[in-house]
């Protein structure tokens, strides 16, 4: 029983990985209050539970009854939009994710999509309804959310007060390891193109 459970958190918060997720929003990080950075962040992940919600009860039928499309059409699609992210970090570094937050009035949208909801999150909260009651995968998702937007919030905090004691330090420790997240989530979103047209000539 427990083995499930576990298996659904350690799924979701690998995707989420807010860890990984800060490199990608340095640029919000670095340039919004703490007070509008926290309150967009909650309100993502407030708007990322919503539709993952919607996903665990509803799972891939969504796609096909309701909105009449596929699934690999959506894979194809995020893949694409991460492909894009991946590739401006690698040639211009983090502040090319800045340029993507937008107006402060608009940080919960951007940061609920593409940050936290995307194919493989989505794909996450699929998997998760079939396999746990739905009150369970409520639960396991909420945790996630909750657990992922606490440590983003914390990592806040720490770099407005280190930047300016260790800036040299952060500034290159964001450099380097954004450029190699980068590649990595290139590659995933490639993999997610690839599998989506997979599913595609699969079902030919």
């Amino acid at each position: 029983m427990y083995t499930s459970y576990l298996h659904a958190f350690a799924l979701f918060f690998s995707l989420l990985n807010p860890f990984l997720m800060s490199i990608y929003m340095i640029g919000m990080i670095r340039n919004s209050e703490a007070k509008v950075f926290n309150k967009a962040l909650i309100q993502g992940c407030l708007i990322a539970y919503v539709v993952f919600m919607l996903f665990a009860w509803g799972g891939e039928a969504i796609f096909s009854k309701y909105l009449n499309v596929r699934f690999e059409a959506f894979q194809i699609f995020g893949g694409l939009i991460f492909l894009v992210i991946g590739y401006r970090y690698v040639f211009q570094g983090a502040d090319t994710i800045g340029e993507m937050r937008g107006a402060p009035e608009h940080l919960a949208g951007t940061i609920a999509m593409p940050f936290m909801i995307g194919p493989g999150t989505i794909s996450a909260a699929v998997v998760t309804g079939m396999s746990l009651p739905i009150g369970s995968a409520a639960l396991v998702i909420f945790f996630t959310l909750a657990l992922t937007c606490s440590l983003m919030i914390l990592m806040k905090f720490s770099h407005d007060h280190l930047r300016y004691k260790h800036a040299k330090y952060i500034d290159r420790y964001v450099d380097i390891v954004g450029r190699l997240s980068a590649l990595l989530i290139g590659t995933i979103a490639i993999d997610m193109i690839i599998t989506g047209i997979l599913g595609v000539i699969a079902e030919m």
